[in-house]
């Protein structure tokens, strides 16, 4: 199953890529003791980690929300074509991204909103798309709704110097000024209603302007926390980092409490990288949490190899083919 109801929201998983990511867990999550993947191997292998490399498996996934008669897209991955110096697992892809759009029943031209709900280079990297030489906005009728703490932060001319480094290098100019300057942008601070049953909220700590979204309609409970955490290792240890947190203390702050809410309100944990059921329902655990139940989304059958991910005609002409449906629209429409 890649799709569910939650009250009257449809919520769909789709993926742009599942697969290692170059990175021990050490180097992920450099304060978590080693001990804790030995001793939990069954639990964290294969979905989150390779038991023969011993890497990190992530998935880079969108959630395709469908409420009050919006479509709305949450995140968007890496992208194909992208320059990644340094970033170089992201560089390059061509992966089948929009044809499994497609396969959702949503071409480019039908996404109302697109949600960024940070700026790392793989969360807005289809925001975009090369026609030609030049980066266009991949949803032409949509509105983005990017954080502005983060819009500010990532902005190359306002010279912040990032824990990331350079891992960030050319993500501003090719997915995020485009959208932009085509008028689609639209910034927010704080907290911001979307409709009757989704709220965006600020949750800083992994970047300035990281947020998340939540859902509530009905009976039913969600919160997509974007990349509050990106290992189940973090809800039992909920005062874990990944090491591209660029605030650390509040990251461990923001995740307690978004955390917290959810175990309280019987809320779907949905974060952007788990791969396996993708997202999870939590209970309060002693000084941390515990899974109380999987979301029903099928795992992914198997690791995609990064040299995959970069070499795929097939999906570079079912991609081409879908973009050229949203051109078309957007054409018409202008």
């Amino acid at each position: 199953m890649e799709q569910i109801e939650l009250g009257d929201v449809t919520v769909t998983r789709v993926k742009e890529y599942y697969g290692p990511v170059g990175m021990t867990p050490g180097q992920f999550f450099p304060t978590v003791p080693e001990s804790a993947w030995r001793e939990d191997t069954a639990w964290h292998a294969p979905h989150f980690l390779d038991p023969h490399t011993g890497i990190v498996n992530s998935a880079v996934q969108s959630w395709l929300l469908r409420s009050e008669g919006k479509t709305i897209l949450v995140d968007t991955g890496v992208g194909n074509h992208k320059e990644r110096p340094y970033s170089p697992v992201w560089s390059h892809l061509r992966t089948g991204f929009l044809a499994d759009l497609a396969r959702a029943g949503v071409a480019p031209e039908d996404v109302d909103i697109v949600i960024n709900t940070h700026l790392h280079v793989d969360h807005v990297g289809w925001n975009t798309r090369l026609e030609g030489r030049s980066w266009v906005p991949t949803f032409p009728n949509a509105t983005y709704l990017l954080p502005k703490d983060d819009y500010d932060f990532w902005n190359p001319a306002n010279g912040h110097e990032p824990l990331l480094g350079r891992g960030n290098q050319n993500v501003f100019e090719d997915s995020v000024a485009p959208v932009q300057e085509a008028g689609q942008v639209q910034l927010w601070e704080g907290s911001h209603r979307i409709d009757a049953r989704l709220r965006l909220d600020a949750a800083p700590g992994h970047t300035p302007g990281s947020s998340v979204l939540t859902l509530v309609s009905g009976t039913d409970r969600a919160v997509f926390v974007g990349d509050l955490l990106h290992s189940p290792v973090q809800l039992v240890a909920p005062d874990h980092n990944s090491c591209f947190c660029e605030d650390p203390v509040r990251a461990r702050i923001t995740r307690r409490r978004v955390l917290g809410w959810a175990a309280d309100h019987n809320a779907l944990v949905v974060p952007a990288h788990l791969g396996g059921h993708g997202a999870a329902e939590v209970a309060r655990s002693g000084s941390g949490f515990a899974v109380k139940g999987w979301a029903p989304f099928t795992p992914y059958a198997r690791a995609q190899s990064e040299r995959t991910a970069k070499t795929s005609d097939a999906a570079d002409a079912a991609d081409t083919a879908a973009a050229a449906r949203g051109n078309e629209s957007r054409v018409t429409t202008a």
